[in-house]
């Protein structure tokens, strides 16, 4: 149990003296394995501890392994995910690896506009939002009025989820956005930052997904997007992880990985377009 302090700043004072043990390395490292297929490597230890040790303090809890023992057993879960969340990188930004947008709207809308089929995207990790909203922006600029297009956006992070939901985002995180499109999509805030319109939300349907987990959708989806994520994980995980989005993609689908990404290392059934971009 989490160990009550009476003194304001005591319970800081224990959990800084609390040492990562190797133990407690590997065991952090067995459950990122198991519940979220990362993969963390030898010599992290330092920065496991930096970012679970103000975890320690908000629980008032002494040492790693009393903390872990709590995670594992706490009955809802929210501990475990609050956890997982700690040891994950959510970085992104608007239009990050541009190429992929010029493919999507060069490529991939023309084809499904001649086809006339419903287009279903999804974007697997999409941390604070901005790879969806990028997409929305984009489709809402170039598909005739009232066609069928929807975005799935999930992510493993409830925080980061959260945040996505909200879709508010400083000045320093709009750089990459024209003034106009800021004109146009976004509600100014004090700080010069701004507020998605709800036009732009309305088609992204956001929700938490663990990828190592079962996957209530079925698709199919003519994209998607899974970009900087598998490079947290095992090559094992990677091979099972691009089978399962294979199953989900419709014939002629792709899947856009991060451009730090490969799928040359492992066995996969896609067909190779260009850096980052494969096709069912």
């Amino acid at each position: 149990m989490p160990l009550r302090m009476s003194a304001a700043g005591q319970s800081d004072t224990i959990a800084a003296t609390a040492e990562l043990t190797p133990a407690d390395f590997r065991r952090v490292r067995r459950i990122a394995h198991e519940r979220a297929g990362i993969a963390i490597p030898e010599g992290k230890e330092g920065l496991v501890r930096s970012r679970v040790m103000r975890r320690l303090r908000e629980r008032q809890m002494a040492s790693f392994n009393a903390y872990l023992d709590f995670a594992e057993s706490e009955r809802s879960g929210e501990e475990m995910v609050t956890l997982i969340d700690l040891l994950t990188t959510n970085k992104t930004e608007f239009f990050r690896e541009p190429a992929h947008f010029d493919f999507l709207t060069n490529r991939i809308i023309p084809a499904v506009l001649e086809a006339g089929t419903p287009l279903r995207i999804w974007s697997a990790g999409c941390s604070t939002g901005e790879e969806p909203y990028t997409l929305s922006l984009l489709l809402h600029e170039v598909m005739p009025k009232r066609y069928d297009w929807r975005i799935l956006a999930t992510d493993l992070s409830t925080r980061v989820v959260a945040s996505a939901k909200a879709g508010t985002y400083s000045a320093q995180a709009l750089e990459e956005v024209t003034s106009q499109r800021r004109a146009r999509w976004f509600v100014p805030t004090p700080d010069g930052g701004g507020t998605v319109v709800p036009e732009l939300r309305a088609p992204i349907s956001f929700a938490n997904l663990n990828l190592m987990s079962s996957w209530p959708m079925r698709g199919p989806f003519q994209l998607i997007l899974c970009r900087n994520v598998m490079i947290y994980f095992d090559k094992p995980t990677v091979t099972t992880l691009v089978s399962r989005f294979h199953a989900l993609l419709a014939p002629g689908g792709h899947l856009f990985i991060g451009h730090s990404e490969s799928l040359s290392p492992i066995e996969h059934r896609y067909r190779y377009v260009q850096p980052a971009v494969y096709a069912k």
